[in-house]
């Protein structure tokens, strides 16, 4: 299916089963879409995760609901989706910025929040800097955690930092390893990939500060992960970090992947590749995205 049909189809599947549905995973098996690659192209075409386009449209519903004035507010929690009464109207307040019982004196005071209707300008997709190279299957090492989709953003630039100040510190001032972890830091070049592997049925992704490995002993606190041979798409980005891979994140999956006649997504995952040297606020400082694609 075509990119930008998938996510039409997604919006269609989401509407169509708002009261009921259980989270992206459900959307992402109507539309064969791997979660990740949803998730990740949904915010970026639309501004918001699944789970806040799902929120908001039932908050939306909920208030006209409580206009009509047909349901008590204990039905309408239930119905929307939330536990009790009080958190129902936590979560509306917060959207509304007004109370039920507020906006049931005063319906003008809501927030509307229509069904999206996606509209792509397809421009400059084939002017991005790009390649398109086969690659045999590789392994990268190095430190992982879980993110939820929507604080990813957030959280993931506090993961670089930990990882930085508590296992990199010395090797980045230039001193020599002092034990086999800083080795293995250093022998494999960890750091030099960011990686994203969806962890299919978590509702999350794996997240990887990773390098290249070749074999040996995998230090506590470190994992391995096995990419099968794949062709890829790698997206040149220059310019000051994050902003630069950010921008070119954003026009891959707004126009490259639109209505794209050769390519569609091959693999749940995705990796970033950053150059081991130059300052990353530089203006010519040097990454890349790589994509996992397949000829339709």
């Amino acid at each position: 299916m075509d990119w930008l049909e998938s996510i039409r189809k997604s919006i269609d599947y989401m509407e169509t089963n708002l009261l009921t549905l259980q989270g992206a995973e459900e959307v992402a098996g109507a539309v064969y879409l791997s979660q990740f690659y949803l998730q990740k192209g949904f915010k970026v075409m639309t501004g918001y995760s699944c789970a806040e386009y799902i929120r908001n449209r039932r908050l939306y519903l909920a208030a006209l609901d409580i206009i009509a004035d047909k349901e008590r507010l204990i039905d309408l929690a239930f119905k929307y989706g939330y536990e009790t009464p009080e958190s129902f109207s936590r979560a509306f307040s917060r959207f509304h910025g007004a109370t039920p019982v507020q906006v049931r004196a005063n319906p003008a005071g809501i927030r509307v929040f229509l069904p999206l209707k996606i509209q792509v300008d397809i421009k400059g997709g084939n002017e991005m800097d790009y390649r398109v190279e086969e690659k045999i299957a590789f392994q990268v090492i190095g430190y992982e955690r879980q993110f939820g989709f929507e604080d990813a953003h957030r959280e993931i630039p506090s993961f670089w930092n930990e990882v930085r100040a508590g296992k990199m510190a010395g090797l980045c001032a230039g001193k020599e390893p002092r034990n086999e972890e800083e080795e293995v830091i250093r022998s494999c070049g960890i750091g030099m990939y960011g990686v994203c592997i969806e962890d299919v049925g978590s509702g999350k992704f794996r997240y990887m500060i990773a390098g290249d490995y070749h074999g040996g002993k995998v230090p506590q606190g470190m994992t391995v992960f096995r990419f099968p041979e794949l062709t890829w798409a790698k997206f040149r980005c220059t310019g000051p970090m994050p902003e630069a891979i950010q921008a070119v994140n954003t026009k891959i999956f707004s126009q490259w992947l639109p209505g794209n006649p050769e390519y569609e997504i091959a693999f749940p995952g995705n990796v970033e590749w950053y150059s081991g040297s130059g300052n990353t606020q530089a203006a010519d400082y040097e990454s890349e995205i790589w994509i996992p694609v397949k000829r339709k």
